[in-house]
């Protein structure tokens, strides 16, 4: 009887309401529950201070934060649900504001003729045709249509003409640089293959150092565990 008793009394987490911030506990919780319960102002102006000590004791990683006390300020009123009526040295967050969702990104949603150019050449292009006619100007439209050609190289695997680079630069501006006349000259097909082949020699070989340096340390391991048995 007299277990049955006691087991009356107990608290199951089912039965207890759900905890604001996790991180800080049930007791944490209760703690400030009965802060927003204290009638005399002064009172709970002296334990809302007492509680940010005990948080910021709990969170020793947040004086790292420049604006420490203002978070724990925050964290307090968020877990009181705003019940809270106390002085406190910065400005009082509302629920409105909690609930606020970030604006929806804008992802890229182009769809271009050339996909293998990607959307950062399409971007290059529109800016170097709103640049002023000059030596400045012509550097660029050079560069990109080296770099356009280096990127039709890398996807397609094969030699390319300059005037079918020219021909694309002159579609994806819209006929603003036209390059078909002039007498420029981009940089050797097999010299950007070359390119191209070094930089994924190089992420390969990056790729086995790790595989092999992950594999060693799994032999460490098995060494050490057996020289213990």
């Amino acid at each position: 009887m007299e277990q049955k008793a006691e087991s009356s009394y107990l608290e199951y987490n089912s039965q207890r309401s759900p905890l604001i911030i996790p991180e800080y506990g049930r007791h944490l919780q209760k703690l400030i529950d009965q802060l927003t319960q204290i009638k005399d102002r002064d009172e709970r102006n002296k334990a809302a201070k007492y509680v940010i000590s005990v948080m910021g004791t709990l969170n020793p990683h947040l004086r790292d934060v420049p604006d420490f006390q203002h978070k724990l300020w925050d964290q307090l009123f968020i877990m009181s649900d705003f019940k809270l009526d106390v002085d406190s040295p910065y400005p009082i967050p509302s629920p409105e504001a909690l609930n606020l969702r970030p604006d929806r990104l804008k992802y890229p949603q182009n769809f271009p003729k050339y996909r293998f150019y990607g959307n950062n050449i399409k971007y290059m292009i529109d800016v170097a045709t709103k640049w002023e006619e000059g030596e400045m100007k012509s550097a660029l439209i050079l560069v990109i249509a080296n770099h356009m050609k280096k990127s039709y190289l890398s996807w397609n695997k094969e030699t390319v003409e300059d005037e079918v680079i020219f021909q694309h630069l002159y579609e994806l501006s819209d006929g603003k640089i036209n390059l078909m006349t002039s007498n420029e000259e981009l940089s050797n097909s097999q010299s950007l293959i070359k390119v191209n082949k070094k930089v994924s020699n190089k992420a390969q070989f990056n790729n086995q150092n790790k595989n092999s340096n992950q594999k060693n340390q799994f032999k460490k391991k098995i060494n050490q565990k057996n020289k213990r048995n």
